[in-house]
């Protein structure tokens, strides 16, 4: 791989007598692995099951490396989200973030989806989570990949730091800020990173962290946790924005936390001085020396800076409660959770929707609903969205039609197998699931031949979709965006 000779100059001043090592490093193969989904199974269950060849990786619960043979991403199981294809180093952000159920989580820079979907399975389900993306585009592959882990609550927008922090004011418990960054961590895994890069461009991004971190401060309340994340080794960008940041904000410091065999600590003597004032240059290094490096020469992953942030005051999360905050509001253009319906519009929702849960589940997720136009949603807490860019408010539950309710694909990835009163199990490396998934309909089995109504489609025991059984048939209600040809 040629590397930009700034960038290597700038290594080798740096590393010295390490660089060798590091420089070896972009001659081998990028680890590559998979986050368990453990809102559907534990990790020891996945292992009893996995056709992959898997190794756990140290710092992340239900992380593990896969085999350079495997195709995990080609596999059914991965359409019904039992696990997320993720960048080994990337997890260690979720890790380290010490997400709880019950919390208020904002994951401000979220696509696509790796930080978020780890955050959410250590929440289980409860508080509320928030992922943001700025990006249009992004933000569309951020909400697919919450639809596809059966996230029940979070809410996706698509809004700059700014339009949030004048909504959620010292709002939330934890914020996870993966900020954007020139990339350099990612060089062995990515040439357009490689094409891309300019010190320039590090400078810009350096900036443009300082910005998001600032934001990020003013919704996070006090006791609050920050974790600041990047995929570069521009000190700039990293042990520099985040000592910018503590000058700024006195309020935070660097909180001692727990470090993984190959994480190695922050530079303070990287940190140009230009960047400090006032008292906190004396506590400089102490500070910076608790953050972290992930170095691709030290462990089994690409690159990755980390910091730790705590915000002072009174610690322990605000409880949930569902008047947070102001009434659910009118959402902006940013998807198709579109305008709050009429109370009449949504009573029949609702009628048409408890009818749907009588007569096809034995089990239904908990939460507010809402109607957004034809779409019915389950909100975790009430949330005033109104003229925020909302792409999913909360778990999709369907469509309401003139006196019926189809049911989202989102629903059937959110339960589990024994939720619903049918459903039409098949090898999960079997041709009917493959058909499935190419949309086609499937002779549902001796047990449901007789059945009707809607069905979930289950590779193995894990839901992948919606089926309608009539007439001993299986009607294919896999979305058409999302089939596939094998």
């Amino acid at each position: 791989m040629k590397l930009p000779e700034e960038f290597e100059n700038r290594m080798k001043a740096l590393l010295g007598a390490e660089y060798s090592a590091f420089l070896e490093s972009y001659e081998r193969r990028p680890c590559q692995a998979l986050r368990v989904n453990t809102g559907k199974l534990s990790p020891g269950k996945f292992q009893e099951i996995s056709p992959f060849r898997l190794r756990p990786v140290p710092w992340a619960p239900g992380g593990f490396y896969y085999g350079e043979e495997d195709r995990p991403g080609k596999h059914p199981w991965h359409e019904a989200g039992l696990y997320y294809i993720q960048e080994p180093s990337a997890m260690a952000v979720g890790a380290l973030a010490g997400a709880a159920p019950g919390e208020r989580i904002l994951d401000l820079c979220a696509a696509p989806g790796g930080k978020t979907t780890q955050l959410a399975a250590a929440m289980e389900g409860k508080g509320l989570l928030v992922s943001n993306e700025i990006h249009p585009a992004r933000a569309k592959i951020l909400s697919s990949n919450v639809e596809r882990m059966g996230i029940t609550n979070a809410v996706v927008t698509s809004e700059t730091p700014e339009r949030l922090a004048e909504r959620f004011p010292g709002f939330f418990d934890r914020i996870v800020v993966d900020a954007p960054c020139s990339g350099e961590g990612m060089f062995r895994k990515d040439e357009q990173a490689v094409l891309q890069w300019s010190p320039e461009n590090v400078k810009m991004c350096a900036e443009r962290q300082q910005g998001i971190l600032d934001q990020a401060a003013e919704m996070l309340r006090p006791g609050g946790v920050l974790v600041y994340s990047t995929c570069t080794f521009a000190p700039e960008e990293d042990e520099g924005s985040v000592a910018a940041f503590l000058c700024r904000h006195p309020e935070f410091s660097v909180k001692k936390t727990k470090a993984w065999e190959g994480f190695a600590p922050g530079r303070p003597e990287w940190v140009e001085k230009t960047v400090l004032s006032g008292v906190w240059e004396k506590e400089a290094e102490e500070q910076i020396k608790d953050t972290f490096r992930l170095w691709p020469h030290r462990l089994e992953g690409e690159g990755h800076y980390l910091a730790v942030l705590q915000k002072a005051g009174e610690n322990g999360a605000q409880s949930l409660r569902a008047e947070l905050p102001g009434k659910t509001g009118k959402p902006g253009k940013a998807g198709k959770t579109g305008r709050v319906s009429s109370a009449a519009a949504e009573k029949e929702a609702l009628r048409l929707y408890q009818e749907f849960v009588e007569e096809n589940l034995v089990r239904a997720p908990e939460g507010i609903p809402v109607l957004f136009g034809e779409q019915l949603f389950l909100m975790p807490c009430r949330l005033d969205l109104a003229g925020l860019k909302v792409l999913r408010a909360g778990l999709h539950l369907g469509t309401v039609r003139k006196n019926r309710f189809e049911p989202a694909h989102a629903l059937a990835l959110a339960l589990k197998k024994e939720d619903a009163r049918r459903g039409c199990s098949f090898a999960a490396d079997g041709g009917e699931i493959r058909a499935y998934l190419r949309g086609e309909s499937l002779e549902p089995g001796p047990d449901a031949a007789e059945e009707k109504g809607w069905a979930l489609v289950l590779a193995g025991d894990f839901p992948l979709g919606w089926g309608k059984l009539a007439g001993g048939m299986l009607k294919n209600h896999y979305p058409k965006g999302l089939r596939l040809y094998f």
